[in-house]
Protein backbone atom coordinates (compact mmCIF):
# COMPACT_ATOMS: atom_id res chain seq x y z
CA UNK A 1 0.00 0.00 0.00
CA UNK A 2 1.80 3.53 -0.87
CA UNK A 3 2.68 5.33 1.87
CA UNK A 4 2.51 2.37 4.52
CA UNK A 5 5.34 1.96 7.01
CA UNK A 6 7.04 -1.11 8.63
CA UNK A 7 9.21 -1.90 10.96
CA UNK A 8 11.77 -4.76 11.38
CA UNK A 9 12.35 -6.48 14.57
CA UNK A 10 15.43 -8.85 14.91
CA UNK A 11 15.77 -11.45 17.62
CA UNK A 12 19.28 -13.04 17.99
CA UNK A 13 18.55 -16.24 20.61
CA UNK A 14 21.56 -18.70 21.57
CA UNK A 15 20.49 -20.54 18.22
CA UNK A 16 19.15 -18.50 15.53
CA UNK A 17 19.21 -14.92 14.26
CA UNK A 18 15.73 -13.96 13.68
CA UNK A 19 13.62 -11.47 12.04
CA UNK A 20 10.01 -10.18 11.47
CA UNK A 21 8.52 -7.18 10.01
CA UNK A 22 5.15 -5.79 11.48
CA UNK A 23 2.88 -3.02 10.04
CA UNK A 24 1.37 -0.36 12.24
CA UNK A 25 -1.27 -2.09 13.68
CA UNK A 26 1.17 -4.58 14.68
CA UNK A 27 0.93 -7.48 12.59
CA UNK A 28 3.66 -9.83 11.35
CA UNK A 29 4.16 -9.58 8.01
CA UNK A 30 7.52 -12.34 7.60
CA UNK A 31 9.83 -13.63 8.90
CA UNK A 32 13.16 -14.80 8.39
CA UNK A 33 15.86 -17.20 10.34
CA UNK A 34 19.12 -18.03 9.92
CA UNK A 35 21.11 -20.31 12.29
CA UNK A 36 24.22 -18.82 14.07
CA UNK A 37 27.33 -21.21 15.35
CA UNK A 38 28.08 -22.45 18.53
CA UNK A 39 31.24 -23.15 20.27
CA UNK A 40 31.62 -25.76 23.36
CA UNK A 41 34.82 -27.63 23.23
CA UNK A 42 35.64 -26.77 26.60
CA UNK A 43 34.35 -27.38 30.07
CA UNK A 44 31.96 -24.55 31.29
CA UNK A 45 33.18 -22.38 28.48
CA UNK A 46 30.32 -21.71 25.46
CA UNK A 47 31.41 -19.03 22.71
CA UNK A 48 30.20 -17.51 19.10
CA UNK A 49 31.82 -15.05 16.05
CA UNK A 50 30.23 -11.88 16.02
CA UNK A 51 31.11 -11.84 12.48
CA UNK A 52 28.73 -15.08 12.20
CA UNK A 53 26.01 -13.51 13.64
CA UNK A 54 26.12 -10.80 12.54
CA UNK A 55 25.92 -12.49 8.56
CA UNK A 56 23.04 -14.36 9.82
CA UNK A 57 21.13 -11.18 11.10
CA UNK A 58 21.54 -9.75 7.58
CA UNK A 59 20.46 -12.81 5.72
CA UNK A 60 17.46 -13.12 8.68
CA UNK A 61 16.21 -9.40 7.84
CA UNK A 62 16.39 -9.96 3.69
CA UNK A 63 14.40 -13.20 3.90
CA UNK A 64 11.31 -11.41 6.17
CA UNK A 65 11.08 -8.75 3.93
CA UNK A 66 11.05 -10.88 0.63
CA UNK A 67 8.54 -12.85 2.58
CA UNK A 68 6.46 -9.90 3.75
CA UNK A 69 6.42 -8.66 0.27
CA UNK A 70 7.25 -5.23 1.52
CA UNK A 71 9.87 -2.40 -0.47
CA UNK A 72 12.97 -2.10 1.63
CA UNK A 73 12.17 1.80 1.61
CA UNK A 74 9.38 1.52 3.04
CA UNK A 75 10.37 -0.03 6.12
CA UNK A 76 10.98 3.07 8.80
CA UNK A 77 12.66 1.49 11.79
CA UNK A 78 14.65 -0.98 12.90
CA UNK A 79 14.92 -2.68 16.39
CA UNK A 80 17.72 -5.23 17.61
CA UNK A 81 17.05 -7.14 20.65
CA UNK A 82 19.64 -10.09 21.61
CA UNK A 83 20.84 -12.93 24.09
CA UNK A 84 23.04 -11.00 27.35
CA UNK A 85 26.39 -12.25 25.78
CA UNK A 86 29.55 -10.35 25.53
CA UNK A 87 31.34 -9.21 22.56
CA UNK A 88 35.24 -8.43 22.56
CA UNK A 89 36.84 -6.40 19.75
CA UNK A 90 40.09 -4.89 19.66
CA UNK A 91 41.41 -1.42 17.21
CA UNK A 92 39.28 -1.02 14.22
CA UNK A 93 36.68 -3.47 15.41
CA UNK A 94 38.65 -6.59 14.87
CA UNK A 95 37.69 -9.71 16.82
CA UNK A 96 39.78 -10.88 19.48
CA UNK A 97 39.83 -14.59 20.47
CA UNK A 98 38.22 -14.70 24.02
CA UNK A 99 38.87 -18.58 24.90
CA UNK A 100 42.09 -20.99 24.91
CA UNK A 101 41.19 -22.02 20.77
CA UNK A 102 42.98 -19.06 19.93
CA UNK A 103 40.92 -18.12 17.20
CA UNK A 104 40.36 -14.52 16.99
CA UNK A 105 36.50 -14.86 14.91
CA UNK A 106 35.76 -16.28 18.27
CA UNK A 107 34.94 -12.90 19.76
CA UNK A 108 31.84 -13.57 22.19
CA UNK A 109 31.40 -15.48 25.61
CA UNK A 110 27.93 -16.67 25.43
CA UNK A 111 25.48 -15.58 28.36
CA UNK A 112 25.52 -19.10 29.64
CA UNK A 113 28.87 -19.74 29.89
CA UNK A 114 30.27 -19.88 33.14
CA UNK A 115 33.73 -19.80 33.32
CA UNK A 116 33.73 -16.71 35.81
CA UNK A 117 32.04 -18.51 38.59
CA UNK A 118 35.18 -17.81 40.53
CA UNK A 119 34.95 -14.31 39.87
CA UNK A 120 31.68 -13.66 40.78
CA UNK A 121 32.28 -15.38 43.67
CA UNK A 122 35.10 -12.86 44.68
CA UNK A 123 32.69 -9.91 43.49
CA UNK A 124 29.71 -11.41 46.22
CA UNK A 125 32.59 -11.56 48.74
CA UNK A 126 33.10 -7.58 48.98
CA UNK A 127 29.30 -6.89 49.35
CA UNK A 128 29.56 -4.04 47.66
CA UNK A 129 26.21 -1.46 47.99
CA UNK A 130 26.45 -1.50 43.89
CA UNK A 131 25.04 -5.42 44.22
CA UNK A 132 21.68 -4.72 46.07
CA UNK A 133 20.66 -3.81 42.66
CA UNK A 134 21.33 -7.64 41.31
CA UNK A 135 19.52 -8.88 44.11
CA UNK A 136 22.30 -9.61 46.54
CA UNK A 137 24.82 -11.62 44.75
CA UNK A 138 26.32 -10.75 40.99
CA UNK A 139 25.60 -13.79 38.13
CA UNK A 140 28.42 -15.53 36.20
CA UNK A 141 26.13 -15.06 33.80
CA UNK A 142 26.39 -10.83 33.76
CA UNK A 143 29.15 -9.42 32.62
CA UNK A 144 31.65 -7.99 35.51
CA UNK A 145 32.61 -11.44 36.28
CA UNK A 146 33.39 -12.64 32.57
CA UNK A 147 35.50 -9.28 32.42
CA UNK A 148 37.73 -9.85 35.40
CA UNK A 149 38.28 -13.29 33.96
CA UNK A 150 39.45 -12.12 30.98
CA UNK A 151 41.59 -9.53 32.35
CA UNK A 152 43.08 -12.83 35.08
CA UNK A 153 43.69 -15.55 32.29
CA UNK A 154 43.38 -13.47 29.09
CA UNK A 155 45.55 -10.17 30.14
CA UNK A 156 46.68 -10.08 26.56
CA UNK A 157 42.84 -10.20 24.93
CA UNK A 158 41.95 -7.95 28.17
CA UNK A 159 44.56 -5.14 27.25
CA UNK A 160 43.73 -4.72 23.57
CA UNK A 161 40.07 -4.80 23.35
CA UNK A 162 38.96 -1.52 22.08
CA UNK A 163 35.23 -2.08 23.10
CA UNK A 164 33.52 -4.53 25.52
CA UNK A 165 30.01 -4.76 24.11
CA UNK A 166 26.50 -6.72 25.23
CA UNK A 167 25.66 -8.28 21.95
CA UNK A 168 22.32 -6.09 21.46
CA UNK A 169 24.65 -2.79 21.63
CA UNK A 170 27.28 -4.59 19.58
CA UNK A 171 24.09 -4.95 16.97
CA UNK A 172 23.59 -0.99 17.25
CA UNK A 173 26.92 -0.49 16.52
CA UNK A 174 27.45 -2.18 13.48
CA UNK A 175 24.56 -1.30 11.73
CA UNK A 176 25.00 2.27 12.59
CA UNK A 177 28.58 2.80 13.94
CA UNK A 178 27.77 4.85 17.16
CA UNK A 179 28.90 3.62 20.47
CA UNK A 180 25.65 4.53 22.19
CA UNK A 181 24.81 1.51 24.95
CA UNK A 182 21.34 0.64 25.98
CA UNK A 183 19.95 1.55 29.49
CA UNK A 184 18.90 -2.05 29.36
CA UNK A 185 21.96 -4.12 28.76
CA UNK A 186 24.29 -2.09 31.01
CA UNK A 187 21.89 -1.58 33.69
CA UNK A 188 21.00 -5.46 34.07
CA UNK A 189 24.11 -7.12 32.97
CA UNK A 190 26.83 -4.21 34.15
CA UNK A 191 25.76 -3.04 36.98
CA UNK A 192 25.41 0.57 35.66
CA UNK A 193 23.44 2.82 38.22
CA UNK A 194 20.59 3.90 35.75
CA UNK A 195 18.82 5.98 38.79
CA UNK A 196 21.37 7.51 38.94
CA UNK A 197 22.70 7.64 35.35
CA UNK A 198 26.54 6.75 36.22
CA UNK A 199 28.43 3.92 36.71
CA UNK A 200 30.10 3.30 40.20
CA UNK A 201 33.92 3.85 40.26
CA UNK A 202 34.77 2.41 43.57
CA UNK A 203 32.62 -0.63 43.01
CA UNK A 204 34.91 -1.24 39.64
CA UNK A 205 38.20 -0.42 41.74
CA UNK A 206 37.46 -2.81 44.57
CA UNK A 207 36.27 -5.62 42.10
CA UNK A 208 39.51 -5.36 39.99
CA UNK A 209 38.74 -3.80 37.09
CA UNK A 210 39.59 -0.24 37.71
CA UNK A 211 41.20 0.69 34.61
CA UNK A 212 37.89 0.63 33.33
CA UNK A 213 36.94 3.54 35.28
CA UNK A 214 40.44 5.38 34.96
CA UNK A 215 39.87 5.09 31.11
CA UNK A 216 36.78 7.14 31.96
CA UNK A 217 34.31 3.94 30.80
CA UNK A 218 35.60 4.54 27.25
CA UNK A 219 35.40 0.55 26.92
CA UNK A 220 32.29 -0.25 28.49
CA UNK A 221 30.17 2.67 27.55
CA UNK A 222 30.09 6.81 27.97
CA UNK A 223 26.63 7.33 26.13
CA UNK A 224 23.76 5.31 27.47
CA UNK A 225 20.05 5.96 26.12
CA UNK A 226 16.92 3.85 26.93
CA UNK A 227 15.37 1.61 24.35
CA UNK A 228 13.78 3.63 21.73
CA UNK A 229 16.36 5.66 21.48
CA UNK A 230 17.08 6.60 17.88
CA UNK A 231 21.33 5.87 18.01
CA UNK A 232 23.85 7.25 15.66
CA UNK A 233 22.37 9.01 11.75
CA UNK A 234 20.47 5.27 11.08
CA UNK A 235 21.85 2.48 8.90
CA UNK A 236 25.53 3.42 7.68
CA UNK A 237 25.67 2.64 4.06
CA UNK A 238 27.57 -0.76 4.43
CA UNK A 239 24.73 -1.78 6.92
CA UNK A 240 21.65 -0.85 4.68
CA UNK A 241 23.76 -2.73 1.90
CA UNK A 242 23.94 -5.86 4.15
CA UNK A 243 20.54 -5.81 5.40
CA UNK A 244 19.16 -5.58 2.12
CA UNK A 245 17.36 -1.65 3.37
CA UNK A 246 18.19 1.61 2.65
CA UNK A 247 20.69 3.55 4.34
CA UNK A 248 19.60 5.96 7.26
CA UNK A 249 16.95 4.10 8.42
CA UNK A 250 16.03 4.89 11.46
CA UNK A 251 18.10 2.22 14.43
CA UNK A 252 16.97 2.57 17.98
CA UNK A 253 18.88 1.30 21.15
CA UNK A 254 18.58 -2.62 21.52
CA UNK A 255 17.66 -4.35 24.50
CA UNK A 256 17.91 -7.86 25.81
CA UNK A 257 15.71 -10.70 24.31
CA UNK A 258 13.93 -11.62 27.20
CA UNK A 259 13.14 -7.93 27.65
CA UNK A 260 12.07 -7.62 24.52
CA UNK A 261 9.54 -10.02 24.47
CA UNK A 262 8.97 -7.98 27.82
CA UNK A 263 8.05 -4.84 26.04
CA UNK A 264 5.84 -7.28 23.63
CA UNK A 265 3.61 -8.25 26.26
CA UNK A 266 3.54 -6.48 29.59
CA UNK A 267 1.81 -3.81 27.95
CA UNK A 268 -1.71 -5.92 27.74
CA UNK A 269 -4.09 -4.49 29.44
CA UNK A 270 -2.47 -1.26 29.94
CA UNK A 271 -1.14 -1.55 33.32
CA UNK A 272 2.31 -3.31 32.85
CA UNK A 273 3.04 -3.24 36.79
CA UNK A 274 -0.08 -6.10 37.05
CA UNK A 275 1.85 -8.00 34.68
CA UNK A 276 4.79 -10.60 34.60
CA UNK A 277 6.51 -11.03 31.35
CA UNK A 278 7.39 -14.82 31.57
CA UNK A 279 10.17 -15.42 28.19
CA UNK A 280 10.13 -19.16 28.32
CA UNK A 281 12.47 -20.40 25.52
CA UNK A 282 16.24 -21.78 26.22
CA UNK A 283 16.03 -20.66 29.36
CA UNK A 284 13.24 -18.57 30.96
CA UNK A 285 13.19 -14.89 32.32
CA UNK A 286 10.48 -13.46 34.83
CA UNK A 287 10.00 -9.59 34.13
CA UNK A 288 8.19 -7.58 37.08
CA UNK A 289 7.14 -3.98 36.72
CA UNK A 290 6.91 -1.74 39.30
CA UNK A 291 6.66 1.89 40.32
CA UNK A 292 8.48 2.06 43.57
CA UNK A 293 12.07 -0.28 43.56
CA UNK A 294 11.81 -3.52 45.24
CA UNK A 295 14.49 -5.06 46.50
CA UNK A 296 13.90 -9.13 46.31
CA UNK A 297 17.15 -11.19 47.61
CA UNK A 298 18.37 -13.39 44.84
CA UNK A 299 16.13 -11.37 42.10
CA UNK A 300 18.28 -9.27 39.76
CA UNK A 301 17.51 -5.30 40.11
CA UNK A 302 15.42 -3.32 40.69
CA UNK A 303 16.67 -1.31 37.43
CA UNK A 304 15.51 1.78 36.91
CA UNK A 305 14.05 2.52 33.38
CA UNK A 306 16.08 -1.22 32.16
CA UNK A 307 12.51 -2.39 29.65
CA UNK A 308 9.18 -0.05 30.51
CA UNK A 309 10.56 3.82 30.72
CA UNK A 310 10.21 4.99 33.77
CA UNK A 311 9.44 2.20 36.12
CA UNK A 312 11.50 -0.42 38.06
CA UNK A 313 12.25 -3.70 36.82
CA UNK A 314 13.01 -7.19 38.69
CA UNK A 315 14.60 -9.80 36.61
CA UNK A 316 14.35 -13.52 37.60
CA UNK A 317 14.21 -16.91 36.15
CA UNK A 318 15.65 -19.84 35.36
CA UNK A 319 19.43 -20.87 33.77
CA UNK A 320 17.19 -23.54 32.39
CA UNK A 321 13.52 -24.19 31.23
CA UNK A 322 13.26 -25.28 27.37
CA UNK A 323 16.61 -26.53 27.73
CA UNK A 324 16.21 -28.21 30.75
CA UNK A 325 12.99 -29.93 29.56
CA UNK A 326 15.59 -31.34 26.42
CA UNK A 327 17.90 -32.60 28.75
CA UNK A 328 15.69 -34.20 30.57
CA UNK A 329 13.50 -36.18 28.37
CA UNK A 330 16.96 -37.36 26.55
CA UNK A 331 17.85 -39.48 29.66
CA UNK A 332 14.75 -41.89 28.79
CA UNK A 333 15.41 -45.23 26.82
CA UNK A 334 12.37 -44.25 25.06
CA UNK A 335 13.94 -40.85 24.00
CA UNK A 336 15.84 -42.46 20.59
CA UNK A 337 12.17 -44.03 19.22
CA UNK A 338 10.37 -41.34 20.02
CA UNK A 339 12.43 -38.76 18.23
CA UNK A 340 12.31 -40.66 15.31
CA UNK A 341 8.39 -40.29 15.18
CA UNK A 342 8.49 -36.49 16.03
CA UNK A 343 10.77 -35.79 13.03
CA UNK A 344 8.27 -38.08 11.48
CA UNK A 345 4.84 -35.92 12.49
CA UNK A 346 7.65 -32.79 11.53
CA UNK A 347 7.12 -31.82 15.22
CA UNK A 348 9.95 -31.49 17.87
CA UNK A 349 9.59 -34.00 20.41
CA UNK A 350 8.55 -32.02 23.56
CA UNK A 351 5.77 -30.90 20.82
CA UNK A 352 4.38 -34.40 20.35
CA UNK A 353 4.96 -35.41 23.96
CA UNK A 354 2.41 -32.86 25.18
CA UNK A 355 -0.09 -33.29 22.01
CA UNK A 356 0.32 -37.06 23.10
CA UNK A 357 0.09 -35.87 27.42
CA UNK A 358 -3.07 -33.72 26.56
CA UNK A 359 -4.95 -36.62 24.46
CA UNK A 360 -4.78 -38.68 27.48
CA UNK A 361 -7.00 -36.21 29.50
CA UNK A 362 -10.27 -34.96 29.20
CA UNK A 363 -8.90 -31.47 30.47
CA UNK A 364 -5.45 -30.20 30.07
CA UNK A 365 -5.54 -29.10 34.11
CA UNK A 366 -6.00 -32.80 35.05
CA UNK A 367 -2.26 -34.13 33.29
CA UNK A 368 -0.76 -33.98 36.67
CA UNK A 369 -2.17 -36.97 37.46
CA UNK A 370 -0.09 -38.86 34.76
CA UNK A 371 3.31 -37.49 36.96
CA UNK A 372 2.32 -39.12 40.16
CA UNK A 373 4.92 -40.43 42.38
CA UNK A 374 7.20 -38.65 39.98
CA UNK A 375 9.18 -35.46 40.67
CA UNK A 376 11.76 -33.49 38.78
CA UNK A 377 13.76 -30.53 39.88
CA UNK A 378 15.14 -29.12 36.55
CA UNK A 379 17.92 -27.09 37.47
CA UNK A 380 20.59 -28.70 35.42
CA UNK A 381 22.57 -25.44 34.83
CA UNK A 382 21.65 -23.85 38.24
CA UNK A 383 19.30 -21.73 40.32
CA UNK A 384 19.40 -18.27 39.03
CA UNK A 385 16.25 -17.33 41.23
CA UNK A 386 15.31 -17.05 43.64
CA UNK A 387 18.47 -18.31 45.16
CA UNK A 388 21.01 -16.92 42.84
CA UNK A 389 22.62 -20.29 43.02
CA UNK A 390 25.14 -21.74 39.83
CA UNK A 391 25.98 -24.66 41.69
CA UNK A 392 22.49 -25.80 42.10
CA UNK A 393 21.63 -29.55 40.21
CA UNK A 394 18.79 -30.97 39.10
CA UNK A 395 16.94 -34.46 41.00
CA UNK A 396 14.68 -37.09 39.70
CA UNK A 397 12.77 -38.81 42.13
CA UNK A 398 10.29 -41.73 41.27
CA UNK A 399 11.73 -43.73 37.93
CA UNK A 400 10.75 -46.93 37.96
CA UNK A 401 12.21 -49.96 34.88
CA UNK A 402 9.68 -48.31 32.29
CA UNK A 403 10.84 -47.77 29.19
CA UNK A 404 8.45 -47.12 27.14
CA UNK A 405 6.39 -43.54 25.65
CA UNK A 406 3.98 -43.16 28.74
CA UNK A 407 6.29 -43.58 31.07
CA UNK A 408 8.16 -40.51 28.73
CA UNK A 409 5.36 -38.47 28.44
CA UNK A 410 4.90 -38.79 32.15
CA UNK A 411 8.40 -37.49 32.71
CA UNK A 412 8.09 -34.36 30.73
CA UNK A 413 4.70 -33.65 32.53
CA UNK A 414 6.84 -34.14 35.69
CA UNK A 415 9.61 -31.77 33.97
CA UNK A 416 7.12 -29.12 32.96
CA UNK A 417 6.01 -28.93 36.82
CA UNK A 418 9.27 -28.40 37.74
CA UNK A 419 9.27 -25.51 35.69
CA UNK A 420 6.19 -23.94 37.11
CA UNK A 421 6.93 -24.48 40.41
CA UNK A 422 10.09 -22.68 40.18
CA UNK A 423 8.50 -19.74 38.63
CA UNK A 424 6.02 -20.34 41.57
CA UNK A 425 8.85 -19.26 43.79
CA UNK A 426 10.20 -16.37 42.35
CA UNK A 427 6.42 -15.14 42.12
CA UNK A 428 6.52 -16.00 45.75
CA UNK A 429 9.57 -14.02 46.46
CA UNK A 430 8.80 -11.20 44.87
CA UNK A 431 5.47 -10.81 46.73
CA UNK A 432 6.80 -11.03 50.04
CA UNK A 433 9.12 -7.81 49.24
CA UNK A 434 6.17 -5.95 47.66
CA UNK A 435 5.96 -6.88 44.10
CA UNK A 436 3.51 -8.92 43.40
CA UNK A 437 1.83 -9.64 39.84
CA UNK A 438 -1.55 -10.47 39.21
CA UNK A 439 -1.16 -12.66 36.11
CA UNK A 440 1.80 -13.91 34.12
CA UNK A 441 2.12 -13.19 30.00
CA UNK A 442 3.75 -15.93 28.82
CA UNK A 443 6.34 -15.79 25.47
CA UNK A 444 9.41 -17.88 23.61
CA UNK A 445 8.99 -20.60 22.04
CA UNK A 446 9.51 -23.12 24.22
CA UNK A 447 5.96 -21.99 25.57
CA UNK A 448 3.27 -22.09 22.64
CA UNK A 449 1.89 -25.04 23.79
CA UNK A 450 -2.12 -25.00 25.15
CA UNK A 451 -1.05 -27.59 27.77
CA UNK A 452 2.22 -26.07 28.36
CA UNK A 453 0.66 -22.73 29.33
CA UNK A 454 -2.09 -24.72 31.37
CA UNK A 455 0.46 -26.33 33.39
CA UNK A 456 2.00 -23.22 34.46
CA UNK A 457 -1.06 -21.58 35.28
CA UNK A 458 -1.95 -24.98 37.46
CA UNK A 459 1.94 -25.23 39.38
CA UNK A 460 2.16 -21.18 39.85
CA UNK A 461 -1.40 -20.58 41.03
CA UNK A 462 -1.45 -17.27 37.74
CA UNK A 463 -3.62 -17.31 35.29
CA UNK A 464 -1.59 -17.12 32.22
CA UNK A 465 -1.95 -15.23 29.02
CA UNK A 466 -0.72 -15.24 25.79
CA UNK A 467 -0.52 -12.86 23.57
CA UNK A 468 -2.60 -12.05 20.53
CA UNK A 469 0.94 -12.22 18.09
CA UNK A 470 2.44 -15.37 17.61
CA UNK A 471 5.78 -13.20 17.88
CA UNK A 472 6.04 -11.11 21.26
CA UNK A 473 9.65 -11.07 21.00
CA UNK A 474 10.18 -9.71 17.06
CA UNK A 475 7.09 -7.79 18.04
CA UNK A 476 8.89 -6.27 21.10
CA UNK A 477 11.84 -5.43 18.59
CA UNK A 478 9.90 -3.81 16.20
CA UNK A 479 8.24 -1.59 18.31
CA UNK A 480 11.84 -0.42 19.59
CA UNK A 481 12.50 0.47 15.92
CA UNK A 482 8.94 1.99 15.26
CA UNK A 483 9.61 4.42 18.67
CA UNK A 484 13.17 5.33 17.28
CA UNK A 485 11.38 6.30 13.97
CA UNK A 486 9.33 8.51 15.60
CA UNK A 487 6.14 7.01 14.95
CA UNK A 488 4.89 6.71 18.45
CA UNK A 489 6.11 9.63 20.97
CA UNK A 490 7.32 6.85 23.15
CA UNK A 491 7.95 3.43 24.16
CA UNK A 492 5.41 3.11 26.32
CA UNK A 493 2.32 4.34 24.19
CA UNK A 494 4.04 2.19 21.60
CA UNK A 495 3.45 -1.13 24.07
CA UNK A 496 -0.35 0.06 24.98
CA UNK A 497 -1.36 0.61 21.06
CA UNK A 498 0.05 -2.57 20.11
CA UNK A 499 0.09 -5.19 22.84
CA UNK A 500 -3.07 -7.35 22.58
CA UNK A 501 -4.36 -10.42 24.59
CA UNK A 502 -4.61 -13.65 23.21
CA UNK A 503 -5.98 -16.71 25.08
CA UNK A 504 -6.10 -17.10 29.10
CA UNK A 505 -5.52 -19.94 31.31
CA UNK A 506 -7.04 -19.86 34.53
CA UNK A 507 -4.97 -22.27 37.18
CA UNK A 508 -7.48 -25.28 38.27
CA UNK A 509 -9.51 -25.30 41.49
CA UNK A 510 -9.92 -28.18 43.90
CA UNK A 511 -8.55 -31.28 43.69
CA UNK A 512 -5.94 -30.42 41.23
CA UNK A 513 -5.14 -27.09 43.23
CA UNK A 514 -4.52 -28.94 46.07
CA UNK A 515 -2.48 -31.85 43.88
CA UNK A 516 -0.05 -28.94 42.32
CA UNK A 517 0.07 -27.37 46.37
CA UNK A 518 1.76 -31.10 47.72
CA UNK A 519 3.56 -31.52 44.76
CA UNK A 520 5.34 -27.95 45.05
CA UNK A 521 6.10 -28.60 48.54
CA UNK A 522 7.66 -32.05 47.89
CA UNK A 523 9.56 -29.83 44.91
CA UNK A 524 11.15 -27.59 47.46
CA UNK A 525 12.15 -30.14 50.06
CA UNK A 526 13.88 -31.75 47.25
CA UNK A 527 16.41 -28.57 46.32
CA UNK A 528 16.63 -28.25 50.10
CA UNK A 529 18.03 -31.61 50.47
CA UNK A 530 19.84 -31.41 47.28
CA UNK A 531 21.98 -27.98 49.14
CA UNK A 532 22.63 -30.22 52.35
CA UNK A 533 24.03 -33.25 49.78
CA UNK A 534 26.13 -31.45 47.51
CA UNK A 535 29.37 -31.65 48.69
CA UNK A 536 29.41 -35.41 49.54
Amino acid sequence: MSGSRYFVGVDVGTGSARAGVFDENGQCLGTGKRDIEIFRDAPHMVEQSSQNIWQSVCAAVRTAVETAGVSPHSVAGIGFDATCSLVVLGGGGASLAVGPSERRERDIIVWMDHRAVEQAATINRQRHEVLRYVGGRISPEMQMPKLLWLKEHRPETFAKAWQFFDLADFLTWRATGSLARSTCTVTCKWTYLAHERRWDPDYLRQIGLGELAEENFARIGQDIVEPGTAVGQGLTEEAAKDLGLKAATAVSAGMIDAHAGGIGTVGIGGTPELNMGYVFGTSSCTLTSTTDPRFVPGVWGPYFSAMVPGLWLNEGGQSAAGAAIDQLVSFHPAFAQASERARGLGVSLPVMLADLAAAKQTSGSEVVALAKGLHVVPEFLGNRAPFADPAARAAIAGLGMERDLDSLIALYVAGVCGIGYGLRQIIEAQAEAGADVQQIIISGGAGQHDLTRQILADASGKPVIAPETSEPVLLGAALLGATAAKVFANLKQAMNALSRPGQVYQPALGDIMHMHKQRYSVFCHLQLELRKIRDF
